[in-house]
Formats: C-alpha cells, structure tokens, sequence
C-alpha cells in the first residue's frame, strides 16, 4: 500500500474515533475514488497517481464553488470549500507564485517553445512537476500569456 493511502486510512480511523462526521465523509470519499482508480486500472497506485486523483477532486470541488456561489447556494458553497481543505492535506505543499514563474521559464527554455503550438510540449514537462502543487488551470493560462506575448 503507498504511504499516502496508508495516511488516508490511518486519518480515516481517526475521524471515527473522533466523531467527526463531516471530515469522515471527505477522507471516505478520497478513499472511495482512489479505489475506483485502481479497479479501473486493474492496478494498485502509486503516491504519484494518487496524488493526480486527489488534485483531480479538488478541482471538481473548486468548479461546484463556483456553481453554488453563481447559484446563490453559499451553504453548499461552503461545505465545497471544508471538503477542498481537508483534500489539500493530504497534496504536497502549494508552489508559490515565484516557482510557478521559474519552473515555467525553465519548461519554455528545456522545450525551446516559440509561439502557441508549442504550448503542448512546455505544459507536458510542466504537469509532472506541478501534479497537485498549483492549479494546472492557472499555470496554463500563465504559459499561454507568456508565448503569446
């Protein structure tokens, strides 16, 4: 078992003995779609792969934010924020504003990207690096803004 699901269990266990309700359905939730992954894939994952499902939730989680706050549903809003924080527990440290910066640079030089139909390859050396460390949405929008201009 990878040492990530290995926590998410361990957290799992805690929560019950805790009583706390609300944090036990969100880790059984992280636990449910990591097992789906894996029956899918035939395989067991990887802290890698595991940690692409958990970055995968919490950018469903941030996209349903936005419906409910555009909805007026601010209670379901902020039951979406309580579980995108607890899934943020359990990803690497967020890159700052300044990595994302040198990592981009560093990706458009590696590649030798010119113009916009090169924005395929800066971002396949990006992803591996930034998987569940910065919203991949952002950092696209970023790269695209820096070979356009």
């Amino acid at each position: 078992m990878s040492e990530l699901k290995q926590r998410l269990t361990e957290e799992m266990k805690a929560a019950m003995k805790a009583g706390d309700k609300a944090r036990l359905g969100v880790v059984r939730s992280m636990l449910a779609a990591i097992k789906q992954v894996e029956v899918d894939s035939q395989k067991q994952l990887s802290d890698e792969e595991i940690i692409a499902v958990l970055d995968k939730q919490v950018k469903q989680r941030r996209d349903s934010i936005q419906q409910y706050a555009d909805a007026g549903r601010e209670d379901l809003a902020e039951q979406e924020r309580y579980e995108m924080t607890v899934i943020q527990e359990f990803l690497p440290q967020p890159l700052s504003d300044e990595e994302i910066a040198a990592l981009i640079d560093e990706a458009i030089a590696e590649t030798g990207a010119a113009g916009m139909q090169d924005m395929g390859k800066v971002m396949g050396v990006l992803k591996p690096k930034m998987q569940g460390r910065a919203d991949m949405g952002e950092v696209s929008k970023r790269v695209r803004a820096r070979l356009v201009g």
